[in-house]
């Protein structure tokens, strides 16, 4: 891919560090606990040791979006039982969710006693760029601090915080992690805020052009927390698989265009049909086993801005959704 594409990109870490000062200073009203790791890291508890909550976790995906997306509460999200959604739209569609969003980097540790993994995103991934992701878009951002996500329900030790400062070349007290278990209310919102970056990272793994794709809009039910990780996994992958649409507008062709529709959905999958914690459980529990084409939104409309012309593909699938939703 030309670098083209990353050549008037802004900083993620610029555009979103308001909003992480806004979380930390309404932390109390947004039901977050606030603590600092040995060295001096600030960690954000979104729900392990605390409440947490829908607008905790509203901010949080907007954060996740390097500041460069918006996410509002709607009341139309395609399904009677399930009437509210939540709405995405990024200003700068390939950054903010590839560049920020995408949960791409990968965190452990092992001591004798424990060990700790995660997936990062969020706008330090930029800063460290060690993905290759960032090597095909000759983008890296420069900071002097930076903020982390964690999906997780515990404590990162300070040993992963050490290594995510360091290669984000940053003072560990210049970091912040932000927690957002996967069964909490902040956890399957900000995960349903990923609607947008779910056809993002699509297109790319269907190798459409992505300097093509000028601008972007998505929407998807939010699912009800679940009371363990595996329903609220499940659930939080459902709520997108079978609910989610995207809308992308692209500077392509209308082959282009209806080709990329076509080949978006989550139903041209050959593990599409049940709910996705039954997938997981008859894989034996590896995700590398699931096919990768099944992590689409359901519904997909691409729009050429060459001609004007739409082309809508995939399904709304109130069946499925009702049935891992528990309605």
């Amino acid at each position: 891919m030309s670098t083209d594409i990353s050549a008037k990109w802004t900083s993620v870490n610029a555009a979103c560090q308001p909003l992480v000062d806004a979380l930390i200073d309404n932390a109390e009203a947004l039901q977050l606990e606030i603590s600092t790791l040995s060295n001096g890291t600030r960690v954000v508890d979104a729900g392990i040791n605390c409440t947490g909550g829908l607008e905790a976790g509203r901010l949080i995906g907007e954060i996740c979006m390097g500041g460069l997306g918006t996410a509002t509460l709607g009341t139309n999200s395609g399904f009677a039982n399930w009437p509210w959604s939540v709405n995405v739209h990024a200003k700068t569609p390939v950054l903010s969710c590839l560049g920020s969003q995408y949960a791409g980097w990968s965190l452990s540790h092992k001591s004798e006693d424990s060990k700790f993994f995660a997936l990062g995103s969020g706008p330090g991934r930029a800063l460290a760029a060690r993905e290759e992701i960032f090597k095909e878009f000759g983008y890296k951002d420069e900071a002097e601090s930076t903020v982390i996500v964690l999906e997780v329900d515990s404590f990162p030790p300070v040993e992963v915080a050490e290594k995510v400062a360091d290669n984000c070349g940053i003072k560990p007290e210049n970091l912040t992690f932000i927690l957002t278990p996967t069964s909490s209310l902040a956890g399957v919102m900000q995960i349903a805020i990923r609607v947008l970056e779910v056809a993002m990272h699509k297109a790319h793994e269907l190798h459409f052009p992505l300097e093509k794709i000028v601008d972007g809009y998505g929407s998807t039910p939010v699912a009800p927390p679940g009371g363990d990780f595996m329903t609220a996994m499940g659930r939080t992958n459902d709520a997108i698989l079978f609910g989610g649409q995207v809308h992308l507008f692209v500077d392509a062709t209308d082959e282009e265009a209806k080709d990329l529709a076509e080949k978006m959905p989550s139903n041209t999958s050959s593990d599409y049909g049940r709910p996705f914690a039954d997938i997981f459980k008859s894989y034996e529990y590896d995700f590398f086993k699931i096919d990768g084409m099944l992590f689409s939104p359901g519904k997909v409309i691409v729009t050429s801005t060459k001609t004007g012309k739409s082309f809508t593909a995939g399904e709304l699938n109130q069946e499925l959704l009702n049935l891992s939703f528990g309605l």
